[in-house]
Protein backbone atom coordinates (compact mmCIF):
# COMPACT_ATOMS: atom_id res chain seq x y z
CA UNK A 1 0.00 0.00 0.00
CA UNK A 2 1.46 3.36 -1.01
CA UNK A 3 1.73 6.36 1.25
CA UNK A 4 -0.99 8.11 -0.77
CA UNK A 5 -3.37 5.16 -0.25
CA UNK A 6 -2.60 5.17 3.47
CA UNK A 7 -3.34 8.91 3.70
CA UNK A 8 -6.56 8.45 1.72
CA UNK A 9 -7.73 5.65 4.05
CA UNK A 10 -6.90 7.79 7.11
CA UNK A 11 -8.91 10.72 5.67
CA UNK A 12 -11.89 8.44 4.97
CA UNK A 13 -11.78 7.11 8.55
CA UNK A 14 -11.66 10.69 9.89
CA UNK A 15 -14.70 11.66 7.79
CA UNK A 16 -16.58 8.59 9.02
CA UNK A 17 -15.62 9.33 12.64
CA UNK A 18 -16.88 12.93 12.36
CA UNK A 19 -20.30 11.66 11.28
CA UNK A 20 -20.15 9.01 14.04
CA UNK A 21 -19.40 11.74 16.60
CA UNK A 22 -22.30 13.78 15.24
CA UNK A 23 -24.51 10.75 15.93
CA UNK A 24 -22.93 10.24 19.38
CA UNK A 25 -23.70 13.83 20.38
CA UNK A 26 -27.40 13.10 19.87
CA UNK A 27 -27.59 9.70 21.55
CA UNK A 28 -28.94 9.52 25.14
CA UNK A 29 -26.66 6.56 25.99
CA UNK A 30 -23.52 8.70 25.66
CA UNK A 31 -22.26 10.47 28.83
CA UNK A 32 -22.82 14.25 28.89
CA UNK A 33 -19.10 15.15 28.78
CA UNK A 34 -18.56 12.89 25.76
CA UNK A 35 -21.62 14.44 24.10
CA UNK A 36 -20.23 17.93 24.69
CA UNK A 37 -16.83 17.12 23.18
CA UNK A 38 -18.29 15.05 20.34
CA UNK A 39 -20.82 17.76 19.51
CA UNK A 40 -18.21 20.52 19.51
CA UNK A 41 -15.78 18.53 17.35
CA UNK A 42 -18.48 17.43 14.91
CA UNK A 43 -19.96 20.95 14.66
CA UNK A 44 -16.56 22.43 13.92
CA UNK A 45 -15.50 19.71 11.49
CA UNK A 46 -18.82 19.80 9.61
CA UNK A 47 -19.01 23.59 9.54
CA UNK A 48 -18.37 25.09 6.11
CA UNK A 49 -16.43 27.93 7.78
CA UNK A 50 -13.02 27.40 9.44
CA UNK A 51 -11.72 29.21 12.51
CA UNK A 52 -8.49 29.85 10.60
CA UNK A 53 -9.29 30.35 6.89
CA UNK A 54 -7.37 28.03 4.56
CA UNK A 55 -6.09 30.91 2.43
CA UNK A 56 -3.77 31.98 5.29
CA UNK A 57 -0.43 30.32 4.45
CA UNK A 58 0.59 27.33 6.60
CA UNK A 59 -1.57 28.02 9.67
CA UNK A 60 -4.70 27.99 7.50
CA UNK A 61 -4.34 24.23 7.20
CA UNK A 62 -3.19 23.77 10.79
CA UNK A 63 -6.73 23.24 12.07
CA UNK A 64 -7.48 20.71 9.33
CA UNK A 65 -4.29 18.73 9.86
CA UNK A 66 -3.78 18.98 13.63
CA UNK A 67 -6.63 20.48 15.64
CA UNK A 68 -9.54 18.54 14.07
CA UNK A 69 -7.81 15.11 14.18
CA UNK A 70 -6.76 15.66 17.81
CA UNK A 71 -10.32 16.67 18.70
CA UNK A 72 -11.64 13.57 16.95
CA UNK A 73 -9.20 11.34 18.84
CA UNK A 74 -10.21 12.87 22.18
CA UNK A 75 -13.93 12.58 21.47
CA UNK A 76 -13.59 8.96 20.27
CA UNK A 77 -11.77 8.08 23.51
CA UNK A 78 -14.61 9.58 25.58
CA UNK A 79 -17.44 7.72 23.82
CA UNK A 80 -17.86 4.13 25.08
CA UNK A 81 -16.20 1.69 22.64
CA UNK A 82 -19.31 -0.40 21.94
CA UNK A 83 -21.37 2.66 21.16
CA UNK A 84 -18.60 4.10 18.99
CA UNK A 85 -18.57 0.90 16.90
CA UNK A 86 -22.32 1.20 16.43
CA UNK A 87 -22.05 4.88 15.45
CA UNK A 88 -19.22 4.10 13.00
CA UNK A 89 -21.33 1.39 11.35
CA UNK A 90 -24.24 3.78 11.00
CA UNK A 91 -21.98 6.61 9.78
CA UNK A 92 -20.50 4.39 7.06
CA UNK A 93 -23.98 4.01 5.55
CA UNK A 94 -25.03 7.63 6.00
CA UNK A 95 -24.43 10.84 4.06
CA UNK A 96 -22.29 13.54 5.63
CA UNK A 97 -24.50 16.08 7.45
CA UNK A 98 -23.89 19.82 7.40
CA UNK A 99 -23.63 21.51 10.77
CA UNK A 100 -25.71 24.68 10.88
CA UNK A 101 -24.81 25.06 14.55
CA UNK A 102 -21.13 24.90 13.63
CA UNK A 103 -21.66 27.51 10.93
CA UNK A 104 -23.47 29.82 13.34
CA UNK A 105 -20.76 29.34 15.97
CA UNK A 106 -17.99 30.17 13.50
CA UNK A 107 -19.86 33.25 12.25
CA UNK A 108 -20.33 34.37 15.86
CA UNK A 109 -16.60 33.91 16.55
CA UNK A 110 -15.68 35.97 13.46
CA UNK A 111 -18.16 38.74 14.40
CA UNK A 112 -16.83 38.80 17.96
CA UNK A 113 -13.24 38.97 16.70
CA UNK A 114 -14.17 41.85 14.36
CA UNK A 115 -15.87 43.73 17.21
CA UNK A 116 -12.86 43.25 19.49
CA UNK A 117 -10.51 44.52 16.77
CA UNK A 118 -12.76 47.54 16.13
CA UNK A 119 -12.85 48.32 19.84
CA UNK A 120 -9.07 47.99 20.17
CA UNK A 121 -8.12 50.02 17.11
CA UNK A 122 -10.95 52.56 16.84
CA UNK A 123 -9.56 56.08 17.40
CA UNK A 124 -10.35 57.26 20.90
CA UNK A 125 -11.43 60.90 21.39
CA UNK A 126 -8.72 62.95 23.04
Amino acid sequence: MSMLDTARQWALRMKRDVVALWLAARDPRVPWYAKAVAGAVAAYALSPVDLIPDFIPIIGYLDDLVIVPLGILLAVKLVPAGLMREFRDTAARRAKPVSRAGLMFMIAVWILAALVLLWLFWPKPA
